[in-house]
């Protein structure tokens, strides 16, 4: 501690003894104390002169003016940054006006005009001998001579202010992000191959009350061009032509439809109910004609073949009847050990495919010229689904290729050829397939989905190649059904709306004959059968 002390008490008297330093560089301080004086005295002496040119300017105001104020504009200059180099080629900038194309004498005598006109129409007011402040003859010739050396005749359409270029073009890649977006839905079109797809619902309808269960089928569309759907206790019939709404039937008790198919030509209409009873009903008449039984349990799946109609149930049963016999039943296939959720005949009426929850496709040999077949064993059964397969569809130019879609926990979609039942190609659509539907216009498909997105998509084949994804259901689709003319889908969601797709619309300005595929489907052996 006395060592610290004594170092700056010898460091202070070496400082009194020296005096004041003189090397190094000038204090701050002094540095602003001689400007502000040279300042001073610079001013007093500029006052000094403003005040001998200028009797009314009193002496105190020199002394009050404010010191260093010529070191701040200094110091304001040297910070403004050089100018750069002039625009070369003297062609201006496309947002500054291009000198070179500037008119500027036009502009100037268009406002001078502007401003003695309105000096004269002010002195016409003030004035009422407006005759005095008319201009004279040699003044309104010298106005025309300018006037015509400037070409002021087309002043209206000369630019007085002449940019040299137009804005670039945006480049190809660019999106605007200030674009306005109206929705977060996808695009209204996607373009597939050559073709567009709307990807929005052509028109909503609603369906409150549908039961939202993945085991029933509650919607048909017939070759007349009439939707049926189950909703709650009823059903109803839709003209897609008209618009008209009809009522069917109201079941009592806790009874309703859970299965619904319109024959393949007319209006009959064949209801599987949760009795585990069959009606048929002639819609024209609003008539019901006639009450099949034999199953045990709710029917939740029908397909028709002619004459023949064949119900599917809880009770895993596969029921074929005959509407034209008294003694309807005509064979019971029983190939399944849990419900029999999805029925579907082949388009030349030669197999029958039923899916179950027991995630089994059964392929069932069908008719022969004599009749149906009595064998109560599957042709094949194509067991590589992880859950229940409720979607069945036949591809209407291939008739022995069959699509299958499986459950939440299966989630493919699956092509098999049951000539010898082949695994064709599978896919993984990550989402409960709840249906399918080949289109009969394109080679293509479409399928419904549940969770996560609740989406339509279609599919390219045999390349599988999703082609579009139709969105707007907000829960799960439950069925799908294809209109008369193969250009519309109609779509139930558990969401309680019904959705219209024009997605297979044929292409107006294709000249194609028409194929196989949309030809009208081939007649069962049973109608041929008729005399």
């Amino acid at each position: 501690m006395m060592s610290q002390f004594n170092f700056f008490k010898e460091i202070n008297s070496a400082l009194t003894m020296d005096g004041e330093l003189t090397k190094g560089p000038v204090p701050r301080w002094q540095k602003k104390l001689e400007a502000s004086e040279a300042n001073s005295s610079l001013n007093v002496t500029r006052s000094g002169l403003s005040a001998a040119y200028n009797p009314n300017l009193s002496g105190t105001s020199v002394a009050t003016k404010t010191p260093g104020k010529s070191w701040d504009t200094k110091k304001k200059k040297s910070q403004t940054p050089n100018k750069g180099p002039k625009t070369p080629g003297g062609g201006g900038d496309r947002f500054i006006p291009n000198r070179g194309s500037t008119n500027f004498e036009l502009g100037h005598y268009l406002l001078k005009q502007d401003q003695e006109k309105s000096e004269n129409d002010e002195e016409n007011e003030g004035n009422s001998n407006a005759n005095d402040d008319k201009p004279t003859p040699a003044k309104l010739e010298h106005r025309k001579l300018i006037s015509d050396s400037m070409q002021v005749a087309d002043s209206k359409t000369t630019r007085i202010l002449s940019y040299q270029n137009k804005a670039p073009p945006a480049p190809e890649f660019h999106v605007n992000p200030l674009k306005v977006v109206y929705t977060t839905k996808t695009p209204l079109s996607t373009k597939s191959g050559s073709r567009y797809i709307p990807t929005t619902s052509e028109r909503i309808l609603d369906a409150p009350d549908i039961i939202n269960n993945f085991y029933l089928n509650l919607l048909d569309w017939s070759t007349d061009n009439i939707v049926t759907v189950a909703l709650g206790s009823c059903v109803y019939l839709w003209n897609a032509g008209t618009g008209s709404i009809q009522e069917l039937v109201e079941y009592e008790d806790g009874d309703h439809a859970c299965a619904l198919s319109w024959i393949q030509d007319g209006q009959i209409l064949a209801i599987g109910n949760k009795s585990g009873i069959v009606e048929l009903w002639d819609c024209a008449k609003v008539k019901r004609l006639r009450v099949m039984d034999g199953h045990s349990a709710r029917v939740g799946s029908l397909a028709w073949n002619s004459y023949l109609v064949s119900s599917g149930s809880l009770d895993g049963a596969i029921v074929h009847h005959d509407v034209r016999s008294r003694d309807h039943k005509v064979n019971t296939l029983n190939g399944h050990t849990q419900e029999v959720c999805g029925l579907k005949w082949s388009t030349d009426y030669k197999y029958l495919a039923s899916g179950g929850n027991d995630n089994l496709v059964n392929v069932w040999t069908a008719v022969n010229e004599g009749g149906i077949s009595t064998a109560n064993e599957p042709l094949h059964v194509l067991n590589q689904h992880q859950a229940a397969v409720r979607a069945l569809d036949w591809c209407p130019w291939q008739p022995n290729v069959l699509a299958s879609g499986g459950g939440t926990a299966d989630r493919c979609i699956k092509f098999w050829n049951v000539n010898n039942g082949s695994l064709l190609n599978s896919v993984d659509t990550k989402s409960q397939v709840c249906g399918l539907l080949w289109s009969r216009t394109y080679k293509e498909l479409i399928s419904a989905h549940g969770f996560a997105n609740n989406q339509l998509t279609i599919w390219k084949y045999p390349s599988v190649v999703k082609q579009a994804e139709l969105t707007g259901h907000t829960s799960r689709v439950l069925q799908l059904a294809l209109s008369p003319d193969g250009s519309t889908v109609i779509s139930a969601g558990a969401d309680e709306t019904l959705r219209l797709w024009n997605c297979f619309a044929p292409d107006p300005h294709t000249t194609k004959k028409p194929s196989s595929a949309s030809k009208k489907p081939n007649q069962s052996a049973f109608r041929q059968s008729i005399r």
